[in-house]
């Protein structure tokens, strides 16, 4: 068992203040959103034996197990995150396995470097994520049901919306959802910027369910994917709540302080609220266009206390264990690699102490019991 030394990651949209205040330590001043603990190779995690890629290469059957290495090769298939949002991220959807292996063997063939600011495949996994709220977090998740939108557009009160409402309101849903989100991603960027503004204005003026695309512009003005988010969900989790999005969903998150927990890939294509590349011909390509509800996820007991966030995905299972005063040590033995997270309180990990944000990677098999008084995340795969 190894304690894990994570590098945070000072992406311009997150938060200066939640992750620090959950270490327990001062911050600061610059943005901290993102917390990484795994074996990916842009930040992994550090070890007394070295990084933990480096841990899991010199042996990886002894660390993930046989069966683990059988069915998703000697690499650690997930990748957990603290997520500390300050600011929106950019509104994104993820390829399915089938879209990222062809994505990526077109960009191999074409000679586009991977780290090219253009490149979409920086490998051929795909990438479905959940993410659990720690404090109230707002994101957007799916499409609203046409209608829906048309009239959240409607009461803008703005002429140059009138098309898409129009068009969401007289094509079938597919076709509806696709050819307003292709007209706002290739409409003329001055006459957006002025329809942006305008919406903006009238979105801070309505309040209620306007008010989170109001914030939204605030960070990116001018941005079309403020008109775009107007087209999703917006759900607000209460802590221990969870969003689960699978490939092809439009998704961005706006605030709060998160678990996140993704299979091990960096497969990001955007589709606005961002400087960075946005590729509209491969979006739409990936973009699965039907309304869809959040499905906010809340965890299902299991036996001997522990909570699991069900996902129909087989590379990350998230489970969490709130653990009372004085409550017996739980034996948390597998034979599937975890990473085990603390987020409140203090627990007992075999020989380590956990205070919040502290991490310990174990391997497949190895006798571990948690005890003590707090909430700890437990990170596996499903054999």
């Amino acid at each position: 068992m190894d304690r894990l030394d994570n590098t945070v990651r000072p992406y311009a949209w997150g938060s200066p203040t939640a992750i620090p205040k959950l270490l327990g330590v001062e911050p600061s001043g610059e943005p901290q959103a993102e917390m990484w603990m795994g074996a990916h190779p842009g930040a992994p995690s550090r070890t007394a034996r070295g990084t933990l890629v480096e841990v899991i290469d010199a042996d990886p059957k002894a660390e993930l197990g046989e069966a683990a290495v059988a069915k998703f090769g000697p690499r650690l298939p997930f990748l957990l995150k603290i997520l500390a949002a300050g600011a929106p991220l950019s509104l994104q959807v993820h390829p399915d396995l089938e879209q990222a292996r062809e994505g990526y063997a077109d960009e191999e063939r074409r000679g586009v470097p991977v780290d090219a600011p253009h490149r979409n495949y920086k490998d051929a996994n795909h990438k479905p994520e959940l993410i659990c709220a720690l404090t109230e977090f707002d994101g957007l998740c799916g499409f609203r049901a046409p209608e829906q939108a048309a009239g959240l557009l409607e009461a803008l009160g703005v002429d140059s919306l009138k098309p898409y409402a129009d068009a969401l309101r007289a094509r079938p849903e597919e076709g509806a959802l696709r050819e307003v989100l292709t007209a706002i991603l290739t409409a003329d960027p001055e006459e957006m910027a002025h329809t942006v503004a305008e919406a903006t204005a009238a979105c801070t003026r309505l309040g209620g369910d306007h008010a989170p695309y109001a914030a939204i512009a605030h960070h990116y003005p001018g941005d079309p994917g403020v008109i775009a988010a107007m087209l999703l969900n917006h759900v607000r989790l209460q802590p221990g709540e969870a969003l689960f999005l699978g490939a092809g969903i439009p998704h961005a998150y706006l605030d709060g302080l998160g678990v996140e927990i993704m299979a091990n890939s960096d497969n990001v294509l955007r589709c606005g609220l961002t400087p960075k590349h946005v590729d509209v011909p491969e979006l739409l390509r990936v973009v699965r266009f039907e309304a869809s509800d959040p499905g906010v996820l809340r965890p299902e007991a299991a036996p001997d206390g522990e909570e699991v966030y069900e996902t129909p995905i087989d590379e990350f299972r998230l489970s969490r264990y709130v653990l009372p005063e004085g409550a017996a040590a739980h034996d948390l033995t597998l034979p599937t690699p975890q990473i085990l997270l603390c987020t409140a309180g203090t627990v007992r990990v075999s020989e380590y102490d956990l205070a919040p944000g502290q991490s310990v990677f174990v391997p497949a098999a190895e006798k571990t019991e948690v005890s003590g008084a707090g909430t700890v995340f437990r990170a596996t795969v499903i054999v």
